[in-house]
């Protein structure tokens, strides 16, 4: 990987503000058109410009391309006649799945550059002094954005370029480069998967340690001691630390700040207009100036015909394992009429989680923007519940009372008498219904070590079939569940060992 001197790309406007002074001696003017890198760490306000531009990079990584490819990888949706190939690599798998598909190299690259500038922003913030006690408090919070970023982006690459975290192999599973300070020379080995989760274990102790002043609330646009305990409880989920995962999301919904919804309209109003009372992270997003990714695959809305033409439609399957009772059927899906490869559906049942927020429109239609939700409550439940399950014996309890809040606050019946196997089951299932497609399926099948066949189209005149597409089987643990690193990363840095079967 070759390492590059980047400076966030809103730092030219940072000059506008940022005086440099005049100097008589030539040799030490700067230049007018940009800003040398120790002149950007002057200040508590520099500071804050940096700040900026951390979550102007994290807006950019998240939704869309960070989204799509692992869940049309996975077993729930159909690509139907008219998606023109777009996320069709990963969907079809076996060899047309290449190690230089832009859906692996654009995660890959997109993180890094991120990192780069986080690290820069760590090193930078320790020479900044802070005597006031409102820049101390501002210093001590940007440091704890910028580590939990950092423990962020790691914990997006370890599950898409490495194997899950098992506790009897992490110590030499190869994981991702650990790129913590920036040298220009570098070419980064990879480390383990175990030296990998434990950097990002760190990284969230620093970012509580920086953030513990800082209250959550409903919709924060940045972080706060419970976005790091939410990011603490995914993280040792992952590491099949039960007890932690436990501990960390219990302390999150004992707050009572995010309570669960239990109405058709206060679900609705989540989904589509970004209300915020389960999110305990949602990016900041500003029309037109500050847009984030979509999710705009699911229902491509024509104006001019009135139809939908989407490029990938859920499973019959899926769909029906939604009980009718439940209130997220009608919110995450829609009966609308189609219009694919020049024929007429009157009704097929679309991906509606993401249908565009109406303050977000530029026009008269959706263009699918919302404020991305990064972590939510029912993400926490269910947490809770996998570990407290996976944790046996007193715990199963437990797991079926949260497993139970998040299945009532849906519309569903709480269950009874159900243990160990089942429980583990119901749990999974769940988690599945509940997250689906926010780009969690892929990987959770991944580090439950469960293979999968496609389930049964809602239509098969409407899709691509055959052994490729929706009749496709995966077994458990095949080597596409582990991207592979990027052709032109392991062709440039030969300090990195690509991934088994690409």
């Amino acid at each position: 990987m070759k390492m590059k001197k980047i400076l966030f790309k809103n730092i030219l406007a940072f000059a506008a503000i940022l005086s440099l002074g005049a100097c008589e001696k030539k040799l030490d003017l700067y230049p007018y058109s940009s800003i040398e890198l120790s002149q950007s760490f002057k200040t508590a306000k520099d500071a804050g410009t940096w700040n900026v531009g951390l979550y102007s990079d994290l807006r950019g990584r998240v939704y869309g391309s960070f989204n799509i490819p692992q869940d049309v990888q996975a077993d729930y949706l159909n690509a139907s006649l008219d998606f023109g190939n777009r996320n069709g690599n990963p969907h079809r798998w076996g060899t047309s799945f290449l190690a230089d598909d832009g859906a692996l190299s654009g995660t890959w690259s997109s993180y890094y550059f991120a990192l780069r500038n986080i690290n820069t922003t760590i090193a930078g913030f320790a020479t900044i002094p802070a005597t006031t006690s409102a820049d101390i408090a501002l210093m001590k919070r940007y440091k704890g954005d910028a580590f939990l970023a950092r423990a962020y982006y790691y914990s997006e690459l370890i599950i898409r370029f490495a194997k899950p975290y098992e506790p009897a192999t992490a110590s030499t599973d190869l994981g991702v480069p650990l790129v913590l300070k920036f040298d220009i020379t570098e070419m980064p080995a990879r480390s383990t998967v175990q030296q990998v989760y434990s950097q990002i274990l760190t990284d969230i102790d620093s970012a509580k340690s920086n953030l513990s002043t800082i209250v959550g609330s409903q919709g924060a646009n940045k972080f706060t001691i419970d976005v790091a305990l939410a990011l603490e409880a995914r993280v040792r989920l992952n590491m099949q630390d039960w007890a932690g995962a436990m501990t960390a999301a219990n302390t999150v919904i004992a707050t009572g700040k995010y309570p669960l919804v239990t109405t058709l309209a206060a679900l609705k109003g989540i989904w589509v207009d970004d209300k915020a009372t389960e999110d305990i992270f949602q990016v900041a997003v500003v029309k037109q100036t500050e847009a984030p990714n979509t999710n705009s695959i699911y229902l491509g809305f024509n104006g001019g015909t009135s139809k939908f033409t989407p490029d990938f439609l859920p499973t019959k399957t899926f769909v029906d394992s939604y009980d009718a009772a439940d209130l997220r059927k009608s919110v995450y899906f829609a009966s609308v009429p189609c219009l694919i490869s020049g024929v007429d559906y009157p009704a097929l049942t679309v991906v509606n989680k993401f249908p565009g927020n109406p303050l977000l429109f530029t026009a008269a239609t959706t263009n699918y923007q919302h404020a991305p939700k990064l972590f939510r409550i029912a993400e926490q439940y269910l947490i809770y519940a996998e570990a407290a399950t996976k944790a046996g014996g007193a715990n199963e309890a437990l797991a079926l009372v949260k497993l139970n809040a998040l299945r009532t606050a849906r519309g569903l019946a709480a269950l009874t008498g159900v243990t160990g196997a089942t429980l583990l089951t119901e749990v999974r299932n769940e988690r599945t219904r509940e997250l689906a497609f926010e780009g969690f399926r892929l990987f959770d099948l991944k580090r439950w070590h469960q293979g999968f066949t496609r389930g049964t189209a809602q239509n098969l005149g409407a899709i691509n079939v055959g052994a490729n597409f929706n009749t496709i089987s995966i077994v458990a643990d095949n080597s596409q569940f582990v991207w592979g690193i990027p052709t032109y990363e392991v062709n440039v840095n030969k300090s990195l060992v690509q991934n088994l079967g690409w």
